[in-house]
C-alpha cells in the first residue's frame, strides 16, 4: 500500500512522456535531431532536450551519439519497439475518442437484402439522414452478399446464420420462417397434415438461401420432421419468390416481415401453422476494425430502434 507520503502518479506527467516517446522514436527512425525535428514540425533543439530528459529520468542511456549519426542502445532499441505499440495504441484510442465525440457526417456505404432492405433498412435510411444532414447514404439492396473485407461497404445488413465469423456483427432482432400459400390452394392444404405432405404440391424455392430446399419443421419441444421439397418453380430473390406465391402459383417458406401485410390481409394464409421453423437472425455485420466510424455506430442505432418499434 503507498504511503502518506507517496505521490499518485501524475497525469500530465504522463502525457509528457508519451511525448518524449514520440520525439525519441522519431529520431531512431529518422537517424538524427535535425531530421526527428522536421519531420515532427518542431526545433532539433527542443528533441535533443526532450529525449536527454527522458534519458536522465530513467538513468539510461538510449542513444549513442557520434558526428556521423545516432543509433539507440541495446536499451533504446527496446525501448523503441515498445514505443512504436505504445503510440500506435494511443493513436486509435484518441481516434476512437475523436470519432465517438463526433456528430456522424459523411457517405455511408451499406449493403442488405433486398426484401428486408425495402421494408426496414430504406425507412431507417430516411430517418438516419433527416437526423444526420451532414450525412449521406450509398446502399446496395441485393440479395447476392458484398465482400465487406474488399472494401465494398462499411456496414452490411444480413439476415439469417452468419457464416462470415471473421466479421465484427452486433444482432440486431429476429424473425420466423413462415410456410404460405394464397387462399386458392385452401383445400388442397386441408389434407396437408404434416410438413412431409407438403411435397406433393408445388413449392417455390428461394435460390439465394444456401439450402433452399431442405427445412426442419418442429411442433412442441420433441416432434420434428425434415423434408427435402422439389420446387416446380426457382427464383433468386425473395421478393420475386413472395409475388409467385400470391399469384397462386404454389406454398413457399417467406420470413415474416415480408409476408406481414399480405398475411394481414389475407392474400396468403399460414401453412401448418402448428408446426415452426428455425428462428433466424438479423445482424449488422462490420469490417473488422479497433473501432467503428460515428456515422455507422449512428445508422445501426436508428435501424434498431425502428426494428423495435415497429
Amino acid at each position: 500500500m503507498p504511503s502518506a507520503n507517496s505521490k499518485a502518479p501524475s497525469t500530465q506527467g504522463n502525457f509528457a512522456n508519451l511525448k518524449r516517446l514520440a520525439y525519441f522514436a522519431a529520431v531512431v527512425e529518422a537517424g538524427s535531431f535535425t531530421a526527428a525535428g522536421e519531420r515532427l514540425g518542431i526545433t532539433k533543439a527542443v528533441v535533443s532536450q526532450q529525449v536527454a530528459r527522458l534519458e536522465r529520468e530513467f538513468s539510461t542511456t538510449l542513444l549513442t551519439r557520434t558526428t556521423r549519426k545516432i543509433t539507440p542502445t541495446e536499451a533504446g532499441l527496446a525501448l523503441y519497439q515498445r514505443s512504436v505499440l505504445i503510440l500506435k495504441e494511443a493513436g486509435e484510442a484518441f481516434d476512437e475518442l475523436a470519432e465517438v465525440a463526433a456528430e456522424p457526417s459523411g457517405t455511408l456505404r451499406l449493403t442488405a437484402p433486398l426484401d428486408f432492405g425495402i421494408s426496414a433498412v430504406v425507412p431507417a435510411i430516411a430517418e438516419f439522414t433527416r437526423r444526420y444532414p451532414k450525412c449521406k447514404v450509398d446502399a446496395s439492396l441485393s440479395d447476392q452478399s458484398l465482400d465487406l473485407m474488399a472494401g465494398q461497404a462499411e456496414l452490411a445488413i444480413r439476415v439469417g446464420w452468419l457464416t462470415e465469423l471473421h466479421l465484427q456483427a452486433r444482432q440486431i432482432g429476429t424473425f420466423r420462417q413462415l410456410l404460405v400459400a394464397a387462399p386458392s390452394w385452401r383445400a388442397e392444404l386441408r389434407r396437408a397434415k404434416t410438413p412431409k405432405d407438403i411435397d406433393a404440391l408445388p413449392f417455390i424455392a428461394n435460390t439465394a438461401l444456401r439450402d433452399p430446399t431442405r427445412w426442419t419443421f418442429n411442433r412442441g419441444d420433441e416432434e420434428r420432421q425434415s423434408v427435402v421439397v422439389h420446387p416446380a418453380i426457382s427464383l433468386d430473390a425473395t421478393l420475386a419468390v413472395r409475388e409467385a406465391v400470391v399469384r397462386g402459383a404454389g406454398l413457399s417458406i417467406l420470413p415474416d416481415y415480408a409476408v406481414a401485410d399480405e398475411l394481414a390481409s389475407g392474400t396468403l394464409i399460414p401453412v401448418l401453422p402448428r408446426w415452426s421453423l428455425p428462428v433466424g437472425g438479423i445482424h449488422a455485420v462490420f469490417p473488422t476494425a479497433r473501432f467503428r466510424p460515428a456515422k455507422v455506430r449512428a445508422f445501426v442505432d436508428v435501424l434498431i430502434a425502428g426494428w423495435l418499434g415497429r
